[in-house]
């Protein structure tokens, strides 16, 4: 049986043109700087955020670790929202490799507010707290329903930040996404952060890795830390291939695979049983809550028929479309769902 995989969109597969390209990879040792395919894909990521240099990491975990160790020092602080990624999905990073605190705020949809972020400012003269060094906005942002940020909020939040001294990181795994849902150039919107990571692994298909975008300074420190954390990686034009074909053909077509969210969650919000929030659908990812049965079963019971989900909590389901789903894909998954519900 063919399954129809919406875990995630780090289950894409990578495309023909990215494994032909893998193949052909002009190759060198890229601890030694040497990859030649390593080093045009640092320097088309770094030309497509408008930022000095980028460097190519394993994983989107390790950009965002080190997007917090090159603006932050041990015994400081971060400031992010309380259902960040660099919170609740990086294994506790920031404090047992860096010695950084992250200060969780609440927010409505995962969108920091300047007054916000001014209230989780530490005092200065008080020996008691630690520093405030940083903000982390994460764009879109995945626990809140893959919500992108306005411009206008980005301007806002890095003015606040930057008036008081404090760095930004923008954890901007699915910035693409962003551009697509907001019809802003992901360099407009880069242009509100000091560090910009990003995934390759995502909803841009390739096999492995994230790139670490800023100004050279921190990019070389970055580079330190990913030796330090065993990230230096030798032949690695392999992976770096496919980044360039993502960068060249897969950025274009992410609105596919959010208007397949979109009808995704408006059959799903059409079941009884179910709660959808269609003001959240921006992207490509769905939430939704079961109202009289635990997501277990319904998982359960959609797996059996074709259909992988993701469990958030007792009552609560991810889905999340993807280049591996189609417009069918999508009817038949709530084909399924609604057949689950039932049972």
């Amino acid at each position: 049986m063919s399954m129809i995989d919406l875990r995630s969109d780090t289950v894409t597969l990578p495309t023909a043109d990215m494994l032909r390209a893998m193949t052909s990879a002009p190759l060198g040792d890229d601890v030694f700087g040497e990859d030649p395919t390593v080093n045009r894909l640092e320097e088309t990521a770094a030309d497509r955020m408008g930022k000095e240099a980028a460097l190519f990491v394993a994983s989107g975990t390790m950009g965002n670790l080190l997007g917090l160790l090159v603006n932050a020092r041990p015994g400081q602080e971060v400031i992010a929202d309380a259902d960040s990624h660099v919170f609740r999905n990086e294994a506790a990073g920031a404090a047992m490799v860096g010695g950084i605190q992250v200060r969780q705020v609440p927010t409505e949809r995962g969108v920091l507010s300047p007054a916000q972020l001014l209230a989780a400012l530490r005092p200065t003269d008080d020996d008691h707290q630690p520093l405030s060094a940083a903000v982390f906005i994460e764009n879109t942002h995945n626990w809140h329903g893959g919500v992108a940020w306005s411009e206008q909020d980005l301007q806002g939040i890095s003015e606040a930040a930057r008036s008081h001294g404090l760095a930004v990181h923008l954890d901007g795994a699915r910035i693409f996404n962003a551009s697509a849902a907001t019809g802003a150039d992901v360099r407009a919107i880069a242009q509100y952060a000091d560090t910009v990571s990003f995934c390759l692994s995502k909803g841009l298909c390739c096999p492995v890795g994230s790139i670490l975008c800023g100004p050279a300074g921190k990019i070389r420190q970055a580079t330190r830390w990913r030796k330090m954390l065993g990230g230096g990686m030798r032949q690695a034009g392999v992976l770096a291939a496919a980044g360039l074909v993502a960068l060249a053909t897969m950025t274009g077509r992410l609105a596919d695979d959010h208007e397949n969210a979109r009808s995704l969650a408006e059959g799903l919000a059409e079941m009884p049983g179910i709660d959808c929030d269609l003001s959240r659908v921006q992207t490509n990812i769905v939430y939704f809550r079961l109202k009289k049965i635990p997501a277990a079963g319904f998982l359960a019971a959609c797996s059996d028929d074709g259909v992988l989900g993701g469990e958030y909590g007792s009552d609560l389901v991810r889905f999340v479309t993807h280049h591996g789903i189609s417009p069918a894909d999508v009817r038949q998954a709530l084909v399924i769902c609604r057949k689950a519900l039932r049972g």
